[in-house]
């Protein structure tokens, strides 16, 4: 069953729609953690999304994909100036309430409906709660919402095709560092190709990851030409030339191993044992070859809790602590 989001975005709300997306900072200013700004890692594929700016409803959303790291968008502009510059992006596809809503007009019915805490608008006034972003809700109050109203439920349904997606924005954010890289007069040249090959998992950085790993870590597979050196804190964060071509910040692993890695639906704990998202879908992981039956002829338990690789060297840990905690989709 999908949840239900509403979101206050009065500042970004044009970027956000015309561009498919919604953007947060990962943390208040000062540093603390915000439950609206954490809901961007709890909302999922399918999940419905109401568009609240200028005191009125006018879009609703579907979430087309779980939320990733992405810098703040170039389009804010100078909007939000004192916010972080890394943040979560969450994928959605918009389409247009028509009429747009107001919820003060229908405050008698939505305020027994809001939220105890946590709430976007205030159940007395109908006004925005400050600090509000993404709030969840319940389909009472969706629902509330939509029925003054009407949308394309079959575009909504099928639509997402044209949202950004975690390999568009990857691809972005590489080519992204790549221009830094390429234009950073402290470098020589052949330190800038090294960089670069070490984005697609070649040159040093793979003989680096070489020097340390021998197999896969999720499937066992030891050809070489079956695997892909891939970094652990992601190519696109690392903050310095020394984190993209350290091999203690590389795994080897399958494509579809890989794939699993980098989009955060695996990731390792210190000791070896291997952690799946609850968040994937299981049938999926058996369609890719990784389920109960692959992991007993590994010889691995049979339990998806206890699969379990051989422990990390200490220097991998601070990367893998970045993974499970930035990528990991828990």
């Amino acid at each position: 069953m999908p949840q239900f989001w509403w979101v206050n975005h009065k500042q970004t709300a044009r970027q956000e729609i015309e561009n498919q997306y919604l953007w947060s900072p990962k943390s208040q200013s000062n540093g603390t953690r915000s439950v609206f700004y954490d809901n961007m890692r709890e909302a999922s594929p399918g999940d419905l999304v109401l568009s609240y700016a200028d005191q009125q409803i006018k879009y609703v959303g579907r979430v087309a994909e779980f939320a990733f790291t992405a810098p703040k968008p170039s389009e804010f502009g100078t909007t939000g100036a004192y916010w972080n510059d890394e943040g979560w992006l969450l994928p959605v596809f918009w389409t247009e309430l028509s009429p747009s809503v107001r919820p003060k007009s229908l405050l008698s019915t939505l305020s027994p409906l809001l939220p105890s805490k946590y709430s976007p608008i205030r159940a007395g006034t109908g006004d925005g709660n400050q600090g509000a972003y993404l709030a969840n809700i319940s389909e009472a109050v969706f629902d509330a919402i939509v029925g003054a109203s009407a949308f394309d439920a079959v575009l909504l349904a099928r639509g997402g095709a044209n949202s950004l997606t975690f390999q568009v924005v990857k691809e972005q954010l590489e080519d992204r560092a790549e221009g830094g890289i390429l234009s950073d007069s402290s470098l020589d040249l052949t330190t800038k190709a090294t960089l670069i090959q070490a984005r697609r998992g070649q040159g040093t950085f793979r003989a680096n990851v070489q020097a340390i790993e021998r197999s896969c870590r999720l499937t066992g597979i030891t050809n070489p030409t079956l695997l892909i050196a891939s970094h652990i804190r992601p190519w696109r964060s690392c903050r310095t030339a020394e984190e993209r071509l350290d091999g203690m910040n590389g795994l080897l692993l399958t494509p579809d191993a890989d794939l699993l890695f980098d989009r955060g639906f695996i990731t390792f704990e210190n000791d070896g044992d291997v952690r799946v998202s609850p968040r994937f879908d299981q049938e999926d992981l058996r369609r890719l070859g990784l389920g109960e039956l692959a992991w007993k002829q590994l010889g691995f338990s049979d339990s998806a809790a206890h699969w379990h690789t051989a422990a990390f060297a200490e220097h991998q840990k601070a990367y893998l602590a970045y993974h499970r905690s930035e990528v990991y989709i828990a």
